[in-house]
Formats: structure tokens, sequence, C-alpha cells
């Protein structure tokens, strides 16, 4: 019974993470991005 509450569980946390990730990168927000287009060159906006 517990292996399954623990697996619920991380389901859970991982369907709010990939949520989590899908706004923000519909927001034109990106993990590897960081927003410093000097950085980059503006690549990383070039794929949002």
């Amino acid at each position: 019974m517990g292996t399954w509450i623990t697996a619920l569980v991380l389901c859970g946390v991982a369907a709010l993470s990939i949520r989590s990730m899908r706004r923000d990168k519909k927001k034109g927000k990106s993990i590897g991005c960081g927003c410093d287009c000097g950085h980059c060159g503006g690549h990383c906006h070039d794929r949002a």
C-alpha cells in the first residue's frame, strides 16, 4: 500500500512540474535561457 501511495505522490509531483514547464514555455521563458540575450545572441527566443 505504501508503494502505491508513494508512486501516486511522485506522479503528481511530476505532473505539476511538467505543467509548470509548459506554462513557462508558453510565456516565453525557458530553463536553459536565463533571458541573457547578450550571452546566447537571442537564439533561444527564436524557437519559442
